[in-house]
């Protein structure tokens, strides 16, 4: 079926599904909606306004929850960069399929078994886009690339890159050839935004998906002047250009929220605004708030992140949820959205969170749930986490996070019985998951940032651009 005929269709069956889909809150909608998702990377949990950072304005980043959804428990299913992404574009843990490193985007990619998010909606009629940092392969083989992978286009990086003169660059408007950019004014995050406005566009009378993942926060830190000189009271060098890298960032984003307002799309686009992971405190300030932990730990520093999602008048508008929902979330939350479903063999991970942010569902979307990262691992089930991380004391500790969101307090020590039962949970599931399909050279599984718990070190930048 080709696109004019699936949007034909759609506009016949969508009053039907409408009247059938009563969690999907107030308003019919009369199409399927756009999809725009912003991703983040290494955001700590506490950097921007809507999660209470007083520092660094966020006002555009802000608006998104304040019209739409703040989630306080919102996870990741890895706790670094390339696996978090394999399980956004899936719907599973990456782990199920061996992508448990980033060494799996250097030597191959996403699995080529895997169906992505960008896969599902394209069959459905949408016009696909990913601009920004894809980090899921394309390095060894083509294969890899976004533009096999669903998207139709496909303008960014393969891997972590400077934020000036960005290389293993690809713009699918003009070659598939990677790049180095040479132009001394090209800034990856306006870029990014930049190329969003013009694609939506050109995509304006269609349905949409566009996967906008920033290289921002990572590391090297680099910003122009015009967005330094919104910080001259930070005397600190690191965390000022931190904060200008935000600034840029929720400038993007703001854009990109400008356009689709200026198309007449706001009400009918499904927004998500999610980091790939916890941030790395002492490599780049990035801070997690009350969190223990960091990027690539599986405290809850490393896991919980930013998650906000908007969808004006079908989901609430100004709420705070408070039950945990993970980034493998979005894929069945999107498909769900445009009236459809990923088949029983897919094997998801991730649940709709329609019915719970309209109401009609009053349970938790996830009971369980766990996390495997080499040695690292911890499973969460309801309010009670067993975790080994770098950083602990080596054996699995207990939290309660309703009472001890710090993990400050392990009390596996006077609860053996449930010590036993999350292990028994945690062996479960790890029985199910396959062995790293590409294992990280030694040492590559740890960080700076894996440091205890106390003001960053002011030491001398350096970049964490293969991490």
């Amino acid at each position: 079926m080709d696109c004019g005929h699936r949007r034909s269709f759609w506009l016949l069956i969508a009053p039907c599904w409408f009247f059938f889909r009563g969690d999907l809150g107030p308003r019919a909608l009369a199409a399927p909606p756009n999809v725009l998702i912003f991703y983040a990377d290494d955001l700590g949990y506490g950097e921007t306004g809507a999660y209470g950072c007083k520092e660094i304005p966020t006002p555009h980043i802000d608006a998104l929850a304040r019209h739409g959804v703040r989630f306080t428990q919102g996870y990741v299913a890895a706790t670094y960069c390339s696996p978090s992404r394999a399980g956004l574009m899936t719907g599973r843990y990456p782990t199920r399929f061996g992508h448990e490193f980033n060494a799996v985007a250097r030597q191959s990619g996403l699995s080529l078994k895997e169906t992505t998010i960008a896969d599902r909606l394209r069959t459905l009629g949408y016009a696909t886009c990913a601009i920004g940092k894809w980090h899921l392969g394309g390095q060894a083989s083509k294969d890899y690339y976004a533009t096999n992978r669903g998207f139709d286009e496909f303008y960014g990086t393969l891997n972590n890159t400077p934020f000036f003169h960005p290389t293993f660059f690809v713009d699918s408007r003009e070659s598939l050839e990677v790049e180095k950019i040479t132009d001394d004014s090209f800034y990856t995050t306006d870029k990014y935004a930049e190329r969003a406005v013009d694609w939506l566009e050109r995509n304006k009378d269609r349905h949409w998906f566009l996967y906008l993942p920033f290289n921002a926060q990572h590391a090297p830190l680099q910003a122009p002047g015009k967005y330094l000189d919104r910080f001259p009271h930070i005397a600190d060098e690191k965390r000022r250009t931190f904060s200008a890298m935000m600034s840029a960032m929720d400038d993007a984003i703001g854009h990109v929220m400008a356009k689709v307002r200026d198309l007449g799309q706001e009400e009918r686009t499904l927004v998500f605004f999610i980091a790939d992971n916890g941030g790395p405190t002492q490599a780049t300030t990035s801070r997690n708030g009350v969190l223990r932990g960091f990027k690539m730990t599986t405290f809850e520093g490393g896991t919980r992140v930013p998650f906000i999602a908007q969808w004006k008048g079908v989901w609430p508008e100004g709420v705070t949820y408070e039950k945990p929902v993970l980034n493998l979330d979005v894929l069945p939350t999107c498909l769900a959205a445009a009236g459809t479903s990923a088949p029983a063999d897919a094997k998801l991970d991730g649940v709709d969170l329609g019915p719970f942010l309209t109401g009609a569902s009053q349970g938790r979307p996830h009971e369980d749930l766990f996390w495997r990262f080499g040695k690292q691992w911890a499973v969460r089930s309801g309010d009670w986490k067993l975790v080994v991380s770098q950083g602990g004391s080596g054996k699995p500790e207990l939290y309660n996070l309703a009472e001890d969101v710090s993990e400050s307090d392990d009390l596996a020590g006077e609860n053996a019985d449930r010590v036993a039962d999350l292990q028994k949970r945690y062996d479960a599931w790890n029985a199910e998951q396959a062995p790293p399909s590409a294992v990280d050279a030694p040492n590559r599984n740890r960080t700076r940032a894996n440091a205890p718990r106390k003001a960053p070190a002011k030491t001398a930048d350096r970049s964490t651009s293969r991490t």
